[in-house]
């Protein structure tokens, strides 16, 4: 039998603040008040002002097309952005994100953690 054990080295995120669902409507290029993503790799949680249990938590490979164009626009694909816009209010939506270079193992810490602490993947998440 061939048995590897595999050491995965701590991730550590620095946190956006929260933001305003509005701001990341605003078009970055001449609205001094858009929210400016970066064009790479992280995760993102989306949350209503008045909870902590996450509405979403995604990765991405490039931060400002997933979070402004797919979930808050709806310009491209997201698997839970369609059903965030129909039924949340947005005025009470928050977004923050995290840069890593290992968006799919910090997105799927994440989730278990939520898991730990709600008892359930987020509100729009169906699986991880």
């Amino acid at each position: 039998m061939d048995i590897r054990r595999i050491e995965i080295p701590p991730i550590t995120l620095n946190w956006s603040e929260w933001f305003a669902w509005s701001k990341f409507i605003l078009d970055a290029r001449s609205d001094p008040e858009s929210i400016r993503l970066p064009n790479s790799p992280g995760v993102y949680e989306a949350k209503l002002t008045d909870s902590e249990e996450r509405l979403t938590i995604g990765k991405a490979s490039n931060l400002r097309m997933r979070i402004k164009q797919g979930l808050v626009k709806g310009k491209t694909a997201h698997s839970s952005g369609d059903d965030i816009r129909v039924k949340e209010d947005k005025a009470k939506i928050l977004i923050r994100w995290a840069l890593t270079d290992r968006p799919a193992a910090t997105e799927e810490e994440l989730h278990r953690r939520h898991i730990e602490i709600f008892g359930k993947l987020p509100k729009y998440t169906d699986r991880t």
